[in-house]
């Protein structure tokens, strides 16, 4: 499903493992727009605050270079799920996520539906959180596993689970035990009344960090290429 750097790629996937100190909080600031930058400072604490500010940073940058349009200048509009999309690019489908140190973005404009989701890998799950979003072949599936792989496992499974839900456009409004998998050949499907459902291609994608990623895809022409990378803030001044 990924492809190699020379590729042109249906979905741009941009992961970044962004300084947590926020020193450079003030530069990507400038990047946001008005409206955000006076979200960011209702954040009463400062990692909650620098990892808002970081996404927004990021999405700003990706979507700059799929507009031609100045970062500040994307005019990103909410729906009443608080899904974004940009200002006369109905086309253009993106996705963010933050998780404690890492934000992740996916953009495409080949797609009509795309969503990212990233978690801490070490999050700790509650046997009743695993009721209220498993269904019962996925508690079985978690039940088999070797004790020490389970937890993983079990973000792995909310992950996929988030990530499908947004690219609905309705985030953790939606019910998550709406969204079941199975696994063929290691590879998360979703199954939909019993089924596998083929207009819907999932993946766990490699982060390079302490972080599970998954990406949710709706395509009725197969297996969507993407391009994933680690961002470079080239815009940082040199040391």
């Amino acid at each position: 499903m990924q492809q190699s750097d020379n590729q042109p790629a249906a979905i741009d996937v941009v992961l970044w493992q962004y300084p947590k100190n926020g020193s450079d909080g003030e530069r990507w600031m400038r990047s946001l727009s008005p409206n955000e930058r006076e979200r960011a400072a209702t954040y009463r604490f400062e990692r909650d605050r620098t990892s808002f500010i970081a996404g927004r940073y990021l999405l700003r940058q990706l979507l700059s270079a799929h507009t031609e349009t100045q970062p500040d200048k994307v005019v990103l509009l909410a729906d009443a799920y608080g899904k974004l999309t940009v200002e006369g690019r109905d086309r253009l489908q993106f996705s963010l996520s933050n998780a404690d140190g890492l934000v992740a973005v996916a953009v495409t404009s080949e797609y009509e539906r795309v969503g990212i989701d990233c978690e801490r890998a070490d999050a700790e799950i509650e046997a009743a959180a695993l009721e209220s979003y498993c269904s019962s072949d996925e508690r079985r599936w978690l039940d088999q596993m070797p004790a020490g792989e389970r937890p993983r496992a079990a973000v792995a499974l909310w992950t996929l689970k988030e990530s499908h839900l947004k690219a609905l456009g309705v985030g953790l409004r939606g019910d998550a035990r709406s969204v079941a998998f199975s696994w063929q050949d290691g590879i998360p499907v979703l199954v939909q009344s019993g089924e596998p459902d083929r207009q819907w291609h999932h993946r766990l994608l490699e982060s390079g960090s302490q972080h599970v990623v998954a990406l949710a895809v709706r395509s009725q022409s197969g297996a969507p290429g993407i391009h994933l990378r680690m961002f470079q803030d080239e815009s940082r001044p040199s040391e």
